[in-house]
């Protein structure tokens, strides 16, 4: 090797990188749901495995399969709120809020799909339809439609919270976001009773 080709393979990493790019810049924050009622510190609900509720993780659209927050420009086209990035996808947080607020609010023994590791008398499943922002009515929306299966009977029901009067920015959006689902996980736990 001469030389004279030392200085370019000493160049060529430096004009590589920048080139490459390892990910885009992180967001000033991330966003979570938070439940209204915690859980007590000390023994919780306890009982055979099979009389638990078990939570699944609610069916999403694709919109929702992210960890962005979607916004409903008009009702064909979806955008993604600037900034508004969730630590975990909604689906998640979303089964986590219900599992932490039907397990406060009615004293049950509930658990998640990964917790009850086989079959439960009750089941809790759905679809978040909605969960972001509505920009015609500068509103967010959390809709699930739930699904309860005990003992082979079905019932269904639609839950819905809206929070009007939000600015379209992250912290806002997520925190309106966090009070509609809290809403919508209450009412949940009170159709599922003790």
């Amino acid at each position: 090797m001469t030389l004279s080709r030392l200085p370019i393979l000493f160049a060529l990493p430096l004009a590589l990188s920048a080139c490459i790019s390892f990910g885009e810049d992180p967001p000033p924050s991330l966003l979570t749901l938070t439940p209204d009622t915690q859980v007590q510190t000390g023994n919780g609900p306890s009982g055979s495995a099979t009389a638990a509720l078990t939570v699944m993780r609610p069916e999403v659209p694709g919109s929702l399969n992210v960890t962005r927050v979607p916004v409903q420009v008009d009702p064909s086209t979806i955008a993604y709120l600037k900034d508004a990035v969730w630590v975990d996808r909604p689906s998640k947080l979303f089964q986590q809020l219900l599992v932490s607020t039907i397990r406060q609010r009615t004293g049950r023994l509930v658990l998640d799909d990964v917790e009850s590791r086989g079959g439960t008398e009750t089941m809790l499943r759905g679809t978040l339809r909605e969960f972001g922002y509505d920009a015609p009515s500068s509103s967010v929306i959390v809709t699930y439609d739930a699904i309860r299966e005990s003992n082979g009977r079905l019932e269904t029901r639609r839950f819905t919270a809206t929070v009007p009067g939000v600015p379209a920015a992250a912290t806002p959006v997520g925190n309106a976001l966090n009070d509609a689902a809290n809403q919508v996980a209450g009412d949940v736990a009170e159709w599922i009773g003790g």
